[in-house]
């Protein structure tokens, strides 16, 4: 039986919520892994025939990753993501994991971590290897920490060019590789920083999220601390798309799988007041590649709802119509079944989300 799964990562433990495909009655399984703060769980569906890979940092024992081939039953704790004696670094969180292909044609893991580096698994995150040549790339002295310290948050691989990933780092701005991770670009042309001296720099911009269109992988998007962008030639340029938004700050940025132009964000009030402007929560939508903004409202609270979603707090489904989910800081998981038409409250008082996503699997 299909059935939609909703993995979501907590400042204490992972949670699962399983529905069939109507989305209106969820069960929901968890806390697992107890205590620990989850960063991100995400869904690898090449991985022994579907892995659920949760990544998370214990004050005790410090960043680690688990993994599930029987949607949660039971986990496994493969290698640790860790760079090598004598490379001077630490990992000290991992941020996110995405499944992808090589130029090889084989599945292989990313994991994105603090302090900005790139890992890769060709072996379902048993072992992991650095990707040396992002975090020796010859700009990283102008990379600066953000609010989470430095960190690689956004991974977009390509879906038909195995070579080509792009990676967000906080906060150093886009970059992008065409040869499988040998060397990387810097991609932030158009993207204003405005907390420098130079606001348009080549390197030194604060992505905060970053998605790709899915039918036409020229096109990505980003929510940034100074701006909501997007770019039609794969990063060579980017076009400022907030206007028409209550605020050009915020975190999380959701694409539709069926329709890459329909957007969603969750704008907050600025870099020093990080809730929802005037308490009211509302996400915006846009139909048109952010080149226009409306504001979703039906059964979202307008009055004294003082929350943030962050920056791997919203998602979508691959249903039609697709769900939207969204998770805020005070622990409530928001629903449309619509596309964001109408919404309800999934689940309230869990404890701070700070990732949220999906799958269709079966039972």
């Amino acid at each position: 039986m299909r059935q939609v799964m909703l993995m979501i990562g907590t400042r204490k433990g992972a949670f699962l919520a399983t529905s069939d495909l109507a989305r209106t009655n969820w069960t929901l399984a968890g806390p697992i892994f107890k205590g620990v703060q989850v960063d991100h769980v995400a869904y690898a569906p090449d991985v022994s025939g579907g892995a659920i890979v949760v990544t998370g940092t214990s004050a005790w024992w410090g960043p680690g990753l688990r993994v599930s081939t029987d949607l949660g039953a039971t986990w496994q704790e493969p290698s640790s993501v860790r760079f090598a004696e004598g490379r001077g670094h630490s990992v000290e969180r991992v941020w996110i994991t995405k499944q992808a292909r090589t130029p090889a044609g084989e599945t292989v893991l990313y994991a994105g971590v603090a302090p900005a580096a790139l890992f890769r698994s060709s072996d379902g995150g048993a072992t992991w290897e650095e990707v040396q040549s992002l975090t020796d790339h010859e700009s990283r002295p102008q990379w600066t920490p953000g609010g989470g310290g430095p960190m690689v948050h956004s991974l977009c691989p390509h879906p038909t060019d195995p070579a080509r990933l792009f990676v967000g780092i906080s906060a150093a701005g886009a970059f992008r590789t065409d040869d499988g991770g040998e060397t990387w670009a810097p991609k932030n042309r158009g993207v204003r920083a405005d907390f420098t001296p130079d606001t348009f720099p080549e390197v030194g911009v604060c992505v905060h999220h970053m998605e790709m269109h899915p039918a036409n992988p020229d096109i990505l998007y980003q929510q940034n601390h100074c701006g909501v962008y997007r770019t039609d030639n794969a990063g060579d340029d980017w076009t400022d798309i907030s206007d028409g938004l209550p605020s050009r700050f915020g975190f999380p940025f959701a694409v539709l799988p069926h329709d890459g132009d329909t957007v969603f964000v969750c704008p907050v009030e600025s870099d020093e007041y990080r809730l929802m402007p005037d308490g009211a929560f509302r996400i915006y939508r846009s139909r048109n590649r952010g080149d226009a903004w409306e504001p979703l409202t039906d059964g979202l609270p307008q009055t004294n709802a003082h929350q943030i979603v962050l920056r791997h707090g919203m998602t979508t489904d691959t249903l039609d119509p697709a769900g939207v989910y969204v998770g805020t800081a005070g622990g409530q998981l928001l629903a449309s079944r619509d596309e964001g038409d109408h919404w309800e409250l999934l689940f309230n008082w869990l404890p701070p989300i700070t990732s949220v996503q999906t799958a269709v699997v079966e039972r």
